[in-house]
C-alpha cells in the first residue's frame, strides 16, 4: 500500500507515518521543507519516502503528483493532516480575517486542489482511501465561540468530507473525517492525550476494509457527531 501523509514531519502526521510504516505500507513523507521530510523519513526507515508539499502550492502539487505516478505509478492513502493557525487567542467579532483566509488555504482548499490532482492515481490504486484530519471543534453539532479561523476551517473540511465521499462512492473510494481528540502536539500544546492515540485513529481510517464506512466522522473508530 503506497500512502501520502500530509504534515509527516512532526505532530499526528508523523506519528501516522511512522504507524504506517511500522504496518509495512510505503509512508511518503509530505513536509513544506525538503531537508524536513528527508530528516523525517530518515528516522522512520526504509519504508518511508521524503516528499516536498507545501498544500497551498500548485506547483508543489502537481510535482508531487507527478513524482508519485513515475516512482510507484499509484496511491492507495491519502491523509489530509497537514493543518496551521490553532487560534485561541482571537474571537469571531474582533478576529483578524486575514488569518482566517490563510488557515482556509491550507486547512480546506489545500485538501481540495490535491485530492483532486491525486484522484487519477488513487484510482488505480487498490485500497482507495482518503483521511481528512479534522476537529470536532469544527463539529455544527457542538460548535461556540473562539478559534474562529482553526474552527471554521474545519467545519469546511468536514463539509468537503461529505461531498467527496458522496461522489466517490460508486468508485469504492471511502473518505472520512477524523477527529483525533486533543493531543499533546505543537498544535495542541501540552497536557491533551498521547501522540500516539490520535494518529491510531487516523490509522484506523486509513486501513478500513472494504465494505468499512465512508462519508463519516469519527474518533477513535466510533461515529461523532458532525
Amino acid at each position: 500500500m503506497i500512502a501520502l501523509v500530509t504534515g509527516a514531519n512532526r505532530g499526528l502526521g508523523r506519528e501516522t507515518a511512522r504507524q504506517l510504516a511500522a504496518a509495512g505500507h510505503t509512508v511518503l513523507v509530505g513536509a513544506r521543507s525538503e531537508t524536513a521530510a528527508a530528516e523525517t523519513a530518515a528516522v522512520l526507515g526504509e519504508q518511508a519516502v521524503a516528499i516536498r508539499l507545501d498544500v497551498t502550492s500548485t506547483a508543489d502539487i502537481d510535482d508531487a503528483a507527478a513524482e508519485i505516478e513515475r516512482r510507484f505509478g499509484h496511491l492507495d492513502v491519502l491523509v489530509n493532516n497537514a493543518a496551521i493557525h490553532y487560534d485561541t487567542w482571537q474571537r469571531v467579532d474582533t478576529a483578524d480575517l486575514a488569518v482566517v483566509r490563510e488557515a482556509a488555504e491550507t486547512n480546506v482548499l489545500g485538501p481540495w486542489q490535491l485530492t483532486k490532482t491525486l484522484l487519477p492515481l488513487l484510482r488505480r490504486g487498490s485500497h482507495q482511501r482518503i483521511v481528512n484530519v479534522s476537529s470536532q471543534a469544527g463539529a455544527l453539532a457542538s460548535i461556540g465561540g473562539g478559534t474562529p479561523a482553526y474552527s471554521l476551517t474545519k467545519a469546511a473540511l468536514n463539509a468537503l468530507t461529505l461531498m467527496f465521499a458522496a461522489e466517490l462512492r460508486p468508485e469504492g473510494i471511502l473518505v472520512n473525517a477524523v477527529c483525533p481528540g486533543w493531543v499533546a502536539t505543537d498544535m495542541g500544546g501540552p497536557g491533551g492525550r498521547p501522540v500516539r492515540d490520535g494518529a491510531a485513529g487516523i490509522v484506523w481510517a486509513a486501513t478500513l476494509p472494504d465494505d468499512g464506512p465512508t462519508g463519516g466522522f469519527f474518533r477513535d473508530g466510533r461515529p461523532v457527531p458532525w
